[in-house]
């Protein structure tokens, strides 16, 4: 059976809110939908980072962009309630797990409080058809196993983002069953789902603490790269594989109601969870000269040594599954990065042209 691709038809004019908008994966999604003629609404804080896909792209230039916390419930209400969006991914959080350590408090008020704060609009907006609520693959309770955690395995997490993440799965599910059932449906008939991706990758990534955007910088600045983990093994996919699975799901929901309207992986396949050691080493090849790395020796916080997502749900019942490898995906970063240094003005054409390539395969 062939994989059902993201619908052009479907998208156009559809009025979409991006919580997390001015983020990494907000910005690819913000340039997708609007590649398909979606009337795209933003909410977010500033860019993480400068620079930042989100500037250089100039995605500001054709969506409505809010500077909005979404600790705000007042705030993001206003918004919800002026614009009546029918679909909603919210993408927004504090995304770093060393981040966390420091920011407890701020990890949980914007990962759990935030993300309360979207489900409480969508349910008093009364317009939202089909909601995408990102989490993480580490909201699993990881006991390091190597089989892939699938999406009825315990929620847990070690650190403050990890367990913010199996929280926020704990709350999205309780809102569905409490105000987004069957039963519900004449106060409200939006069809909610969860997702979890991997270790997402990409050009136009400028992220601090983050491994391949430190990797990218180093070996642009001719300089070796520190490496805090390299025996870790994560499940790497491009960023356009999980989108690929929101966006086709969203359609889903808000054409089929509640029949998927619950819990979703959306990682790479088997053979693409690497150690770090390897991702390093296969972008240095790529690269090609002023390629060196070596291993931070100094003391960092606790991180998973191993993490893996089962996605057969997906398969059988979405057919969906990635399309590129994972040495294909570090290629396609490679290029971006490169291409943009040669012309930085040209972001957003550098990250249509790969959507067109992704889209094509």
């Amino acid at each position: 059976m062939a994989r059902l691709e993201v619908s052009y038809s479907f998208w156009s004019g559809k009025k979409v809110l991006i919580s997390g908008h001015s983020g990494f994966k907000g910005s690819w999604l913000s340039i997708w939908l609007k590649s398909l003629g979606a009337d795209v609404i933003g909410v977010s804080l500033d860019p993480p980072s400068s620079p930042s896909l989100y500037d250089k792209a100039h995605i500001s230039d054709d969506i409505i962009s809010h500077r909005q916390d979404i600790r705000n419930l007042k705030g993001l209400t206003k918004i919800f309630q002026k614009y009546k969006p029918e679909i909603v991914f919210h993408l927004a959080a504090q995304s770093l797990v060393k981040y966390s350590y420091s920011n407890p408090i701020e990890t949980y008020e914007t990962n759990v409080m935030g993300t309360l704060n979207i489900l409480e609009a969508i349910k008093n907006v009364g317009s939202v058809k089909a909601a995408i609520m990102v989490t993480s693959d580490k909201c699993y309770e990881n006991t390091e196993r190597y089989e892939g955690y699938v999406e009825d395995d315990p929620m847990g997490g070690y650190d403050p983002y990890s367990s913010s993440k199996g929280a926020s799965e704990l709350l999205i599910s309780s809102y569905r069953n409490s105000f987004f059932t069957d039963i519900n449906l004449e106060k409200n008939n939006t069809a909610i789902a969860s997702v979890r991706a991997g270790n997402v990758i990409g050009g136009g990534d400028w992220a601090k603490d983050r491994l391949i955007p430190d990797i990218i910088n180093a070996f642009q600045k001719k300089e070796k790269v520190m490496i805090r983990n390299p025996h870790a093994v994560r499940p790497w996919q491009h960023v356009l594989e999980p989108l690929s699975g929101y966006m086709r799901l969203a359609e889903l929901l808000f054409i089929e109601g509640s029949t998927h309207a619950e819990a979703w992986n959306f990682g790479p396949n088997d053979e693409d969870a690497r150690p770090v050691e390897w991702i390093v080493e296969r972008i240095a090849y790529l690269w090609g000269e002023n390629s060196k790395w070596s291993k931070d020796k100094n003391f960092h916080e606790h991180e998973a040594a191993f993490l893996k997502l089962d996605c057969s749900k997906a398969l059988k019942n979405l057919n969906w599954k990635p399309k590129w490898t994972l040495e294909e995906a570090l290629t396609k970063v490679v290029a971006w990065h490169k291409e943009e240094y040669l012309n930085p003005s040209k972001c957003r054409e550098i990250c249509l042209n790969q959507i067109q390539n992704y889209q094509n395969k």
